[in-house]
């Protein structure tokens, strides 16, 4: 079944993992229909997508990175202003920051759960501790020596049910570390433009909101 959040990834035509294990198999619909959603057959096969202008490129990229942190317009708006203050030199280096030390996104990224969707649920819910105090804002910014973990009273949860076996063949990004064991992640680093999961062209998305 093609979702919304899979006809996102085929206009980005890039996954996103929005939906969990589905975007780790073959029934991927960006696997399976590599074409924006609402094309047609014609001829001899699919048509290709279309070349952009600048202000297209620039507009699909930020939409892109907005999906991909789950954000709304506004706030993701806010991130850029905030991104844009100091030395203009640091302006991609802040965005990556503010959008990656987000607590649901190292939730996330720490493989406690297979998506950022689900990292936001059980945030919200409660079911996360930052440095030993429940934390139930997904915005939370995080910083350096934070120590993220599953609180005692939800490890039981079925939602981190198969975690465990996730965690053995996960491997954080090198500004995080994972005790597996423990299901405890530590924030050893602060994250660069490179460690965002998908690939996007930050400057266009600053170029944008830069008009």
């Amino acid at each position: 079944m093609i979702t919304s959040k899979c006809r996102v990834c085929r206009r980005a035509a890039e996954k996103l993992f929005l939906k969990e294990e589905k975007c780790y198999t073959p029934k991927c619909p960006l696997t399976r229909k590599s074409y924006p959603p609402g094309v047609k057959k014609s001829g001899v096969g699919k048509r290709s997508r279309r070349s952009k202008s600048e202000y297209g490129f620039q507009l699909t990229e930020k939409q892109k990175l907005k999906f991909l942190y789950i954000l709304r317009e506004r706030q993701f708006k806010n991130y850029i202003k905030e991104a844009l203050k100091g030395k203009s030199t640091d302006i991609i280096s802040r965005l990556a920051e503010i959008l990656e030390l987000r607590l649901d996104n190292v939730v996330y990224r720490l493989g406690l759960v297979k998506s950022r969707s689900i990292a936001r649920q059980i945030v919200n819910h409660g079911h996360i501790a930052v440095n030993g105090k429940k934390i139930d804002i997904p915005s939370y910014r995080l910083k350096v020596g934070d120590r993220i973990a599953i609180r005692p009273e939800s490890v039981a949860k079925k939602v981190f049910q198969n975690t465990d076996i996730f965690l053995k063949k996960y491997q954080p990004p090198v500004w995080l570390e994972m005790d597996k064991s423990k299901k405890e992640g530590h924030v050893v680093g602060k994250p660069q433009a490179q460690d965002i999961e998908v690939k996007t062209n930050l400057n266009a998305i600053i170029e944008f909101y830069s008009r």
